[in-house]
């Protein structure tokens, strides 16, 4: 086996020198050829370390891609949801103004304003209709426990068969928009007089 390698190392390296007690080739040229050798391996570990940094710096880029998408994906629904949110905030009080109007007593009105209201209550529908076409709901807890989310609690209530923190009446309706509220609710809420027990 030594003698075939020393053959291959003369033959590679066209030496006419060659150390015989330890069988390896110790001519100008081998040298040379060997610290091209380890040029060419330092370069292949820093082409290798520099092409993983590169790809790191791709997979980087590309998850920031799809994040900055899912951003813009998500502002352009959003907007899409609640961009006449300021258009229906100004309409919202005319609704409230049908809603006081509608109220008025009709068997208290002569027949010609009790048309004039009738007509009142059409175009009333219409513009309800419209709004909730938009994505527009009225917030409407009675009964149900004060949620201070979607609600204002203006007054309270003393109901002794109701429990505590329960809505009792909608003073203002409040309104939201594709489940955002925009307008919370003022509502009376129950609160019982302390001291007072119910004996069942």
């Amino acid at each position: 086996m030594e003698e075939i390698k020393e053959k291959e190392c003369k033959e590679n390296c066209n030496c006419k020198e060659h150390n015989e007690n330890n069988k390896k080739c110790n001519c100008k040229e081998q040298k040379k050829i060997n610290n091209k050798d380890k040029k060419l391996k330092e370069e292949i570990e820093r082409l290798k370390k520099e092409n993983e940094d590169a790809l790191e710096k791709v997979k980087y880029a590309q998850a920031e891609l799809i994040n900055y998408r899912k951003r813009k994906d998500e502002e352009v629904t959003n907007f899409k949801k609640y961009c006449n949110q300021d258009l229906i905030m100004e309409l919202i009080p005319i609704v409230d103004n049908f809603e006081r109007a509608i109220k008025l007593d009709d068997n208290d009105l002569t027949d010609e304003l009790s048309k004039f209201l009738d007509g009142f209550k059409m175009m009333y529908a219409m513009l309800t209709d419209t709004l909730k076409k938009f994505g527009v709901e009225d917030i409407n807890n009675v009964g149900k426990p004060f949620n201070s989310t979607e609600e204002e609690a203006l007054m309270t209530d003393d109901i002794p068969e109701m429990d505590d923190d329960v809505v009792t009446e909608v003073l203002l309706k409040g309104y939201k928009l594709n489940g955002r509220v925009i307008r919370p609710a003022s509502v009376k809420v129950n609160k019982k007089i302390e001291g007072e027990i119910n004996n069942e």
